[in-house]
């Protein structure tokens, strides 16, 4: 849910985007970065501290589930915003196809963030990195029975598959590596394959599969791998911690590609009135200190070479990550979508 902080951040839903603008348009000046966000406040809030109290520049966010392209389109040239952030790639190559975007200009974060996590033409930044786990039944599944997302389509794994839409964005992205891995007829196998093992209609978010699991219904799920950690330490729902206890996470294809990730971003708009001071943000996002904070905050893994993770984090154990350039399998998400529509995914 939308979530307020007093004087400089401002969490608004849609209806009342308008107040921001007036806020954002009285509050610009020279030293004052204005910023959407589709991340939540909880994880943006410490690293605007700190980058405020280590350059003394005040920065102003709204937050938002939904609606920011639409508002960034709309205010055109004349919007307040300056930087965009985003919860996954895919959102923001559509600020990008939008022409709502510039260039950063920093060596520094070039150096910080690997090539496959950044647009090629330097549009846009990866910031953390989350993977596509699949979380395993302890009791049920056997070790080394699933070892690839290729597995989850294969005879044995008949009827005991959860997952959220074949349309959610991840999934998308998921379907959209392995077009890009194994071309697109093979994935359309595979997506064929991986209905056909479902337990049950696609439904629900990544944390209702593993409770679908926990009550039996199912043995594997798709989910991001934060959610883990997210379900193992949530003190607000108890329960959580019970089904996190009845599953392994697994990291798939670790003798080939690798596991799919995707990443978290960061991104200049157009529209920026203070260029200099959103470049030196974003590169402030990827240095040692916001990448620590970061990872601590939600289970994520740093993309900053040599950062530490997050110590729960780091009881999952490492695992090789698919190197594809993210804008490559972004480029193939069209026709995942298209494909999950041509197998009837969720129906």
């Amino acid at each position: 849910m939308p979530h307020s902080r007093t004087n400089k951040t401002l969490v608004l839903g849609l209806a009342a985007l308008g107040v921001v603008a007036a806020t954002f348009t009285t509050a610009a000046q020279a030293q004052e970065l204005n910023v959407y966000s589709y991340r939540q406040a909880f994880l943006i809030d410490p690293l605007v501290k700190a980058f405020e109290k280590e350059t003394g520049a005040k920065v102003n966010i709204v937050f938002s589930k939904k609606g920011l392209l639409q508002r960034l389109k709309s205010e055109g040239l004349n919007s307040p915003a300056d930087v965009v952030l985003t919860a996954d790639a895919s959102q923001i190559v559509q600020f990008d196809q939008e022409g709502l975007l510039q260039p950063f200009k920093s060596e520094e974060l070039k150096g910080n963030v690997p090539a496959q996590y950044r647009d090629p033409n330097d549009m846009w930044t990866g910031l953390t990195m989350r993977a596509r786990a699949v979380y395993a039944s302890k009791t049920r599944v056997k070790e080394g029975e699933l070892t690839t997302y290729e597995d989850l389509a294969k005879p044995h794994m008949k009827g005991r598959v959860c997952t959220r839409s074949g349309k959610h964005p991840y999934n998308v992205t998921l379907t959209a590596s392995v077009i890009a891995a194994n071309g697109e007829a093979a994935a359309e196998d595979w997506a064929k394959g991986l209905k056909a093992n479902l337990a049950r209609k696609p439904q629900g978010n990544d944390r209702a599969q593993v409770k679908a699991i926990f009550e039996g219904e199912c043995d594997v799920s798709l989910g991001n791998s934060y959610y883990f950690g997210k379900m193992i330490t949530n003190e607000k729902k108890p329960e959580q911690k019970q089904w996190a206890a009845a599953v392994n996470i697994i990291f798939p294809n670790q003798g080939d590609r690798g596991t799919h990730v995707n990443v978290s971003t960061g991104a200049i708009t157009k529209a920026s009135k203070h260029f200099d001071l959103a470049n030196k943000f974003l590169t402030f996002l990827s240095s040692e200190t916001a990448q620590t904070i970061y990872s601590s905050g939600n289970f994520e893994y740093p993309l900053k070479p040599g950062v530490k993770m997050d110590s729960l984090v780091a009881t999952w154990g490492t695992f090789k990550a698919d190197d594809t350039n993210l804008t490559k399998i972004i480029a193939a998400q069209t026709s995942a979508t298209k494909l999950m529509d041509k197998v009837h995914f969720d129906d």
